[in-house]
């Protein structure tokens, strides 16, 4: 399957997302239930076992009853910096928290999502240090390590609580989990931290906030000693799927899972609109893009990408994926032009097609834009002689300066289109 397929069949999401400018919510629901499974991460920035599981989580699975909420990112900031806490340890803000600390506006509204009629059970996910061994096995498995946890802050709720078995609940999920693991060393097992009397600095975080709300709430540790990123994402997911079966979610994913799908799943940084004008896929994008014409302010990103952010520096536009620096785009400011046309006319190969305004075309050997007096067209990469406007010339990939592809490969390039000094819209053309 070609490039551009992949791309046309990327869909921003189709469930209901509440982002606001603190937490983005993505809920993916159903009527049948108010049965609700909150998964949270990201609130840690530099343990993206933790976030990538939930934007595969968000990205990958369909929910057939009963509901999944899922907050991929809680920690931006300290995510695109791969921080454990830029303004200090959010999990450490649940008991008290100044109403000028940076994290508050966070923090009050992940608390108030947590405490939400519908929420039933909370999983929090991080990646934790060495491999959890009950007995001192050496400096990476010992009793003091994290790796490879499900975390209780005690063993039960109150009484008739549904899922208020904590840890009958955490030793059924990681029984299970140990029947499928990659290495044998891998194992998981429970972590009861018996907060209330033995953990102070538990008693500050996210689950135990929650639990002394009689709210269910677990903490899933893959093991920042696992080699890959998809090693730790492969278990955070088995657990999450434990924890929906344990709840009755019914619920498919598109993929197999297992840690080769899982590769080439954490590749696909998705798509980003910007203004509504511009599409740009991230997956194979270069890691600068110069002359973006874009607004001098108030420019809307959208990303395909639950992780997708973007931030300011040094005049530019910096892009991630969670933590990955993915690209930084060099603007150029332009006032959005006025009655602009929603689909341009173009021949590619010889056969005329209406393409729209910002969407990409596949080119075998040559394209040529059609010419119209309503627009100016630049081709980013091809230099016309004693042209303005490089609408009616036949483009070929010869013609074109690799310099100035899109892409790594060397296979894509910008068509912009102008109207009376304002910008328009982009396109881009992919070469097979």
């Amino acid at each position: 399957m070609h490039k551009i397929t992949l791309i046309l069949l990327l869909i921003f999401f189709s469930v209901n997302i509440h982002a606001s400018p603190n937490v983005q919510l993505i809920k993916k629901e159903n009527t049948d239930s108010n049965t609700t499974l909150l998964v949270i991460g990201g609130i840690h920035g530099d343990e993206p076992g933790g976030y990538f599981a939930a934007s595969v989580l968000a990205t990958h699975y369909k929910v057939n009853s009963k509901n999944l909420w899922i907050v991929p990112n809680l920690n931006k900031s300290s995510v695109q910096a791969n921080r454990r806490g830029i303004n200090g340890d959010m999990n450490r803000k649940f008991s008290v928290i100044k109403k000028n600390d940076k994290d508050s506006s966070i923090v009050k509204e992940i608390k108030e999502i947590i405490l939400s009629k519908q929420v039933s059970l909370v999983l929090n996910l991080h990646d934790g240090n060495g491999f959890y061994r009950k007995e001192n096995k050496g400096n990476i498995f010992n009793p003091n390590a994290w790796g490879q946890t499900c975390v209780i802050d005690q063993c039960q709720l109150k009484q008739n609580q549904p899922f208020g078995n904590l840890n009958s609940i955490a030793s059924t999920v990681t029984e299970k989990i140990n029947k499928k693991l990659l290495k044998q060393h891998h194992t998981l097992d429970v972590k009861n931290t018996n907060t209330k009397f033995d953990d102070e600095a538990m008693q500050l975080s996210l689950t135990y906030f929650a639990v002394t709300n009689n709210k269910p709430a677990f903490a899933i540790e893959s093991s920042k000693n696992l080699s890959s990123l998809s090693k730790k994402v492969f278990y955070q997911l088995l657990a999450i799927e434990e924890f929906m079966k344990i709840m009755e979610i019914s619920f498919e994913r598109d993929f197999d899972l297992n840690e080769r799908n899982l590769d080439e799943i954490l590749k696909n940084y998705g798509i980003l609109r910007i203004n509504n004008n511009i599409s740009l896929d991230l997956s194979d994008i270069k890691k600068s893009l110069s002359f973006i014409p874009i607004k001098s302010k108030s420019n809307v990103f959208d990303f395909s990408h639950p992780l997708g952010s973007v931030k300011g520096v040094n005049g530019n536009i910096v892009v991630y994926i969670g933590n990955k620096k993915i690209t930084t785009l060099k603007p150029q400011y332009f006032e959005i032009a006025q009655n602009c046309k929603q689909k341009f006319d173009v021949k590619v190969d010889g056969e005329i097609k209406s393409i729209d305004s910002s969407s990409p075309f596949v080119v075998n050997d040559d394209f040529s834009v059609i010419q119209n007096s309503n627009f100016r067209v630049n081709v980013i990469g091809f230099k016309a002689k004693k042209q303005l406007s490089e609408s009616g010339i036949a483009i070929n990939y010869k013609a074109l300066d690799k310099d100035f592809s899109v892409d790594k490969g060397q296979k894509i390039y910008r068509v912009e289109f102008y109207k009376d000094g304002g910008f328009c819209s982009m396109s881009t053309a992919y070469f097979k």
